[in-house]
């Protein structure tokens, strides 16, 4: 098999401590090589008010990577992609030899039915969720957690190759980490301005495919 990537993706507005520690902690608990951090030029179910550059959100996604098999990257922004289906599919073209685990919190499964066909996402990669606290309830009772509970297995099962058909549901216990980029951007309004986010006016390459990235792109 090729290499094992947990795709995390996200507005990172901006990345923080949390993305790290629930990265980490699925690189640990399903063995994988790395996780890439899908930094997005624009999520549908979020509104754009307060969305900082994607230059911005991309730099502190990197801050917060270093060091670790974490790989920040806007590679849906050169793919042209919007919607997860989407991204899914172009990544698995690109990279035929990965294996691929879409990784989400258990506040994202609880409103996953509201993503564009969302079935069909489930059909074309396992899903790993990160318990989060307060949502976990919510979450397997929603319609896609009854769904997928039928499709129920260990971490466990990724260690073979018929462990990562789709759809699969991996369901990861996590110790509480309070930190939100919600938190965040209201403590510092104007995090993106500091120096060490601003790309105006900077040549910076994607950290995955060394690609020029466009620093105002929203």
């Amino acid at each position: 098999m090729g290499q094992r990537i947990g795709l995390l993706g996200g507005s990172f507005n901006p990345a923080h401590g949390g993305h790290r520690a629930i990265s980490l902690f699925a690189i640990r608990a399903l063995k994988l090589d790395a996780v890439w951090w899908l930094v997005s030029p624009g999520n549908p179910l979020k509104p754009k008010a307060g969305m900082a550059p994607l230059g911005a959100r991309l730099a502190s996604a990197q801050r917060q990577a270093r060091r670790s098999r974490i790989v920040p990257t806007a590679i849906e922004a050169e793919l042209g992609t919007r919607y997860t289906l989407d991204t899914m599919r172009a990544l698995r073209r690109r990279y035929p030899k990965a294996q691929f685990v879409w990784l989400m919190g258990s506040d994202n499964l609880a409103q996953f039915h509201r993503w564009r066909r969302w079935r069909e996402i489930a059909h074309t990669m396992p899903i790993a969720v990160i318990a989060r606290p307060g949502y976990e309830g919510a979450a397997l009772a929603s319609p896609a957690g009854a769904w997928l509970g039928r499709y129920r297995r260990s971490p466990a099962s990724l260690n073979t190759r018929a462990g990562w058909s789709a759809p699969a549901l991996i369901y990861l216990r996590f110790d509480p980490d309070p930190r939100s980029a919600t938190a965040l951007r209201a403590a510092d309004p104007e995090w993106a301005r500091r120096p060490q986010f601003n790309w105006v006016g900077h040549a910076r390459r994607d950290p995955l495919t060394h690609h020029p990235v466009d620093p105002d792109l929203a």
